[in-house]
C-alpha cells in the first residue's frame, strides 16, 4: 500500500509543526547527555589552538576549514588524508639552544634560537575514517533517493522571490545563500533528501532575514543556524521524511549542547517554518495511514 493522504487543518499543521519542534530540544538534550557527544567533545577539544596569524593563512587557502591538524596527527585520531589532497601551509614555532662564545669575555654563553618552519596540515574534510576507527561526528548525511517533492516547488519560489539556485562542487559546506548574487548554491553531490533539507535550510535563512546583514550574522551565527536548521527539521517533518540523523547533531553543535538555546527560538522558527510549509500543495502535508 502506498501512502493515504490526510489532509490537515490549519490547526492541526500548527500542532504538528509545534510538536515536531518541542521534539528538537528533547533530541538534543539526549545527544548532548550521550557518550557518544562527550566523545565528539573530546576529540574537537584535542585539536592545537593556532595563533591569529596561522588562523587567517587557513581560512586563506580554505575558508570552510573547520579541524586542521598535521598528517600524522590525523592518523593517531583515526583518520587517513586522502591521496593528492592540497595540503594547507602554516607556520611552526621552535627553539634551538646552542652555545657560543662571546666575543668579549671568551665565555660561552648559551643562547635560545627561535625558527617558524613552514607546516602541512589538513582539514577534516580532506580525510576519511581508518577501516575500524570510531566515527565520532554526530552529523550523518542523509542519503535517500527520494527529494519528498522538495526541489522542485521550493526553487520555483525562490526564483519568485527574486533567487537563483543553482549546483556547484563545493569544498565542504551542503551549501550556502549568497545575498550578493542573490544565489543558492547547492553541493553537486548531494542525495536527493540531503539537497532538498540543505535547500530548506537556505530558504529559512533567506526567510528570517540572516541574509540581510553579513555582521549580524557573524555575530550571531550559533542563534542562526539553530534556527535555520529547525525550521529544516520541522518542515521536512510535515513533509513526511525525518532528518533527525543530520539535523540534531547539527542542532546541537551550533547551540552549543543547550536545549534551552532551541526553545528560545520557537517563535523565529515555527513562523519561518510555516511560511515555508505554505509553498507545497495540502496534499504534500501528509502523513502515512
Amino acid at each position: 500500500m502506498g501512502k493515504q493522504v490526510t489532509r490537515r487543518t490549519p490547526e492541526e499543521r500548527k500542532a504538528q509543526a509545534e510538536a515536531l519542534h518541542a521534539s528538537i530540544a528533547d533530541q538534543v538534550q539526549q545527544l548532548t547527555d550521550s557518550d557518544q557527544w562527550r566523545k565528539f567533545l573530546d576529540f574537537t577539544r584535542s585539536f592545537h589552538t593556532y595563533s591569529l596569524n596561522n588562523l587567517l593563512l587557513i581560512l586563506s587557502q580554505r575558508p570552510d576549514a573547520s579541524a586542521v591538524a598535521g598528517f600524522r596527527q590525523w592518523q593517531a585520531k583515526g583518520r587517513q588524508v586522502r591521496r593528492g589532497e592540497k595540503a594547507i601551509k602554516i607556520f611552526g614555532y621552535s627553539t634551538k639552544k646552542i652555545t657560543e662564545e662571546d666575543p668579549e669575555t671568551g665565555d660561552e654563553v648559551e643562547k635560545r634560537l627561535t625558527r617558524f618552519p613552514v607546516l602541512s596540515v589538513f582539514d577534516i574534510d580532506q580525510t576519511d575514517p581508518i577501516d575500524g576507527a570510531e566515527i565520532l561526528n554526530p552529523v550523518a548525511q542523509l542519503t535517500g533517493t527520494d527529494d519528498h517533492g522538495v526541489l522542485v516547488p521550493l526553487t520555483a519560489h525562490l526564483e519568485a522571490i527574486g533567487w537563483t539556485v543553482t549546483t556547484e562542487h563545493l569544498n565542504g559546506p551542503n551549501g550556502y545563500a549568497d545575498p550578493e548574487r542573490n544565489t543558492v548554491v547547492l553541493h553537486d553531490e548531494l542525495a536527493p533528501e540531503q539537497a532538498a533539507k540543505t535547500l530548506i535550510h537556505e530558504a529559512a535563512h533567506i526567510t528570517l532575514g540572516h541574509v540581510d546583514d553579513a555582521d549580524e550574522y557573524r555575530a550571531h551565527r550559533g542563534r542562526m543556524e539553530t534556527e535555520a536548521e529547525s525550521v529544516a527539521y520541522v518542515v521536512a517533518g510535515m513533509l513526511g521524511f525525518d532528518t533527525s540523523a543530520y539535523s540534531i547533531g547539527y542542532i546541537a553543535g551550533w547551540a552549543d549542547g543547550n536545549a534551552d538555546v532551541v526553545r528560545a527560538t520557537a517563535a523565529r522558527v515555527l513562523a519561518a517554518a510555516h511560511t515555508i510549509a505554505d509553498v507545497f500543495t495540502p496534499d504534500e502535508i501528509q502523513e502515512a495511514a
